[in-house]
């Protein structure tokens, strides 16, 4: 790349697709894997965004903290590996898939080759489940696959646009063969260490369609219903009250529940009351989902009523009673803890029975036995349903597969809070996010989703003589068959006839959780087990950016599975960023309909503006936004025309040559730039992006307000050896200031940079503040006093309501014998831009501009 021409009149437009080529045609980005060593690598854990619909501002803007940091790490000589990956496996994507194409999937039907959907592009919110075409779970995963690349097509020009300096040839897909082998590997390697079992485990289920159903499938729907008030009793003879809208789940009671700051009840936690009816011992306990106003207080926890009942069964690490069939009908085994003839001969009463026919039942027997308090009151409430559904959801208990966490592990609790430790976050105050849901675990994470886009879990079962699956048996795949999909490959040692067969196999038809993939990102994108030189180079990470949402979830899980898998935290540093907030304060997010697409902002106010927006803000810290009056993106497109009409005005004084710097308002300039390069050098390998900018920004604006004022006669048209030392600061100057902001933005400042340089801005060096002409002896107090003169001189002028280009026919600039010994030094450049022809200094306490004589005003 050649140095190009000044245009007349430099703008911003365009530059994102000018430049954007150039780097990709250039490899300007690219990991330079042939000079990459340990010691000089950078690695990004990169988040990898969820390729389902559109990005949104917030991802503009966390996304730019860490470009920051990549580019100046680069420019720094580290050899930086920067994925990226994207998200397709997830409840998005399929929810997604059935809204614009019209399908759903029915894994009992066969795959239909060269199948086309009955329409593409919908948004599906006036679409019933009936009107959605039934299709083969290949179909359904070929039409997310379909879909997913067009997302991703579109994101990846987004980001291009926003200016990431992303290495493309490194990307991956979160259900891409790559990630299947990956995520399917560390399981297998889990489950031979003895750290992936299978339990049984609460579900939602729709008792209609038979089949499990997840988080994004439910919607509330208003309903009738009824409290029933019912009495436990204590030991000493009294009873403790409690309001229930599901007195048929009595049977399935496994404690009482009340908030650990309700006066009521502290005397009764860590005793035990009796259940009425069944008569079954129950402890009485503490949780900060308990509501002091609602009902008596106290509820009852069954397994299971509710969602809640399934957080405070895991929380609490209470039993398992549950009482509810796949069918939606009590089941006619009671539980274990009912031991009594006349609670046998109760439950029996409800045994078969559906929720509706059982809660009468259970109303009967708590009037006939005196324990129900009152008449039920009647209510509506909010009720889980699957959206397709006509019936509330149950939840029961289906046989899933878990990781080891450390919630019953003291040990790996205590490596994963070591490893915690270890990590530097920035902002640290994050870090006790992360220790606190580590020391309040409870439960093993629960891996096994029902759903069907997802990495399949790579299990069969045998079958028995009656043909029933032997799950305590499973068949686990091994290495060389992964990646694999048991629903449609045949299990090690069978054939596909033997499949459903009595003496046969099954394939285990679940999925694993999205984040049991997404916690393996250092493994997929560091090519472990698949290219061990790159993940001896890159593993562990430099840097994991994330939201701070997130904490629990992926950045745990991903420090899970590094120290299972390798015994070890998987960075060296973590980035958490705050969220975008709308003008009311309020998180921007998709269900709150507050989202603000960044397409055409990028494209009105242009990347470089938008990312000075993002880079402003400090990790942690939450941004507000104003779509109607963005500010600081404002500010920051003035700031990069700035940049370009700075580097113009200072190419047209000339080349600085081999000339040295020898003023001292020139020396005193690059010595205050010195220091700022120390900042801003310092800010950024803290992390610290937003400081970075401000400091380098502060002394932009006044080397442009300022120094090219005083100097601008000098540099222009003043004698050969005080033009070459204003021409050849001001050279070095540009040099820097375009160093600087580089990371920040990326597209004026490589304009500039081209247009006397051969090579890319972003792969130059980054600034040393020891190499600058004058620093070590430069003294930056002239540079100061001369702005504070030059702004006194001005607003004489605009006092006298005059033009600043009004000549002088005398000036006094008095102060301190120390100021007036360093202000003579700028008395030529000052005398120039105020245009004074006589200026004298004298002694005051402080610096003061005074007996100004102006040309058109009397000397009187």
């Amino acid at each position: 790349m050649s140095t190009a021409p000044i245009p007349d009149k430099p703008a911003l437009e365009g530059l994102e697709s000018k430049w954007g080529a150039v780097w990709e045609s250039d490899g300007t980005h690219r990991f330079d894997r042939d000079r990459a060593t340990r010691d000089n690598i950078y690695s990004i854990d990169t988040p990898p965004p969820t390729a389902s619909g559109s990005l949104h501002i917030g991802h503009v803007f966390s996304y730019t903290h860490t470009d920051v940091i990549a580019r100046f790490q680069r420019m720094r000589g580290r050899s930086v590996f920067y994925p990226m990956g994207w998200d397709d496996n997830g409840l998005p994507t399929e929810r997604r898939v059935q809204n614009y194409y019209g399908v759903r999937c029915d894994p009992s039907l066969p795959y239909e080759a060269d199948f086309t959907p009955p329409f593409e592009g919908g948004d599906g919110k006036s679409t019933k489940a009936a009107d959605q075409k039934p299709v083969s779970r290949r179909n359904f995963i070929e039409l997310c696959e379909q879909l997913t690349r067009e997302d991703e097509v579109q994101f990846e020009k987004l980001w291009r646009d926003l200016g990431l300096s992303v290495d493309w040839t490194q990307t991956y897909r979160t259900i891409g063969e790559e990630a299947l082998f990956t995520s399917q590997l560390a399981f297998i390697r889990n489950v031979e260490r003895g750290e992936a079992y299978q339990a049984m485990a609460p579900t939602l289920w729709d008792v209609t369609f038979r089949t499990a159903v997840a988080q994004a499938e439910l919607e509330d729907r208003e309903q009738p219903a009824a409290y029933h008030r019912v009495a436990f009793h204590k030991p000493d003879g009294g009873t403790i009250e409690i309001e229930t809208t599901r007195p048929e789940l009595l049977p399935a009671c496994v404690a009482l529940v009340a908030h650990p700051d309700d006066e009521r009840y502290k005397p009764y936690f860590g005793t035990t009351v009796t259940t009425p009816v069944f008569g079954v011992e129950v402890p009485v306990l503490a949780h900060h989902l308990a509501q002091k106003d609602k009902g008596s207080g106290i509820a009852m926890i069954c397994t299971f009523g509710d969602v809640t009942d399934v957080v405070w069964w895991r929380e609490l690490d209470l039993p398992n009673r549950a009482i509810m069939g796949f069918d939606g009908r009590i089941i006619a085994d009671a539980p274990d803890a009912i031991t009594s003839e006349a609670g046998l001969a109760a439950y029996a009463e409800l045994a078969g029975k559906t929720v509706f026919s059982a809660k009468q039942a259970m109303v009967d027997l708590l009037r006939a036995s005196g324990e129900l308090i009152g008449e039920p009151k009647k209510i509506t409430h909010p009720v889980k349903f699957f959206e397709k559904g006509d019936k509330p959801l149950e939840v029961v208990s289906t046989r899933q597969w878990y990781i080891s966490n450390g919630a019953r592990d003291e040990a790996l609790r205590a490596k994963l809070l070591e490893n915690g430790q270890e990590l530097v976050w920035h902002p640290d105050f994050m870090r006790v996010r992360y220790e606190n849901w580590v020391g309040g675990l409870t439960g093993d994470w629960l891996i096994s989703r029902q759903r069907f886009f997802g990495v399949p879990i790579p299990v069969w079962y045998p079958l028995d003589a009656d043909g029933n699956p032997v799950f305590d048996e499973p068949i686990v795949a091994t290495q060389d068959l992964l990646p694999v999909d048991p629903s449609s490959d045949a299990a090690p040692g069978y054939d596909e006839s033997q499949r459903g067969q009595a003496g046969g196999f099954v394939g285990e038809h679940d999925v694993m959780d999205t984040w049991a993939t997404s916690s393996l990102t250092p493994q997929l994108a560091g090519g472990w087990e698949r290219d061990p030189e790159l993940f001896e180079l890159v593993f562990p990470f430099s840097l994991r950016p994330q939201g701070q949402d997130i904490i629990r979830t992926w950045l745990f899980s991903t420090m899970l599975r590094a120290e299972l898998e390798h015994g070890q935290r998987p960075w060296d540093h973590t980035t958490l960023s705050g969220f975008i907030v709308d003008p009311d304060r309020k998180k921007m997010s998709k269900s709150k309909g507050n989202v603000v697409t960044p397409a055409d902002i990028l494209e009105t106010h242009g990347s470089d503006a938008v990312r000075y927006w993002a880079a402003s803000s400090r990790l942690g810290t939450d941004a507000a936004f104003d779509p109607q009056n963005p500010t600081q993106i404002k500010i920051g497109r003035r700031l990069a025309i700035k940049l370009l009409n700075a580097a113009k005005f200072i190419h047209g004084a000339g080349d600085a040559g081999d000339a040295s710097v020898t003023n001292s308002v020139d020396l005193s300039m690059l010595a205050s730039l010195s220091e700022v390069v120390h900042q801003a050098t310092i800010a950024l390998d803290n992390y610290d992006h937003a400081r970075a900018l401000e400091v380098t920004e502060a002394f932009f604006w006044t080397f442009c307000d300022d120094y090219l004022e005083l100097v601008k006669e000098r540099a222009y048209g003043g004698a050969d050896a005080e033009k070459e030392s204003a021409v050849a600061a001001l050279h070095t100057a540009l040099s820097v200031f375009l160093r600087l902001f580089a990371p920040f933005v990326p597209f004026a400042t490589e304009e500039a940079w081209s247009w006397s340089n051969e090579g890319s801005v972003h792969v130059a060096a980054w600034p040393n503040e020891v190499e600058i002409p004058g620093a070590e002896d430069g003294v930056t107090a002239v540079l100061d006093l001369a702005s504070r003169a030059l702004t006194a001189i001005r607003r004489a002028k605009t006092d006298a309501k005059v033009s600043q280009r009004t000549p002088v026919i005398s000036a006094v600039i008095a102060g301190t014998g120390e100021q007036v010994g360093l202000l003579k030094q700028a008395a030529s450049d000052l005398a120039a831009v105020g245009r004074i022809a006589a200026l004298d200094f004298a002694e005051a306490d402080d610096l003061a501009v005074t007996d100004i004589v102006l040309e058109t005003v009397p000397e009187s």
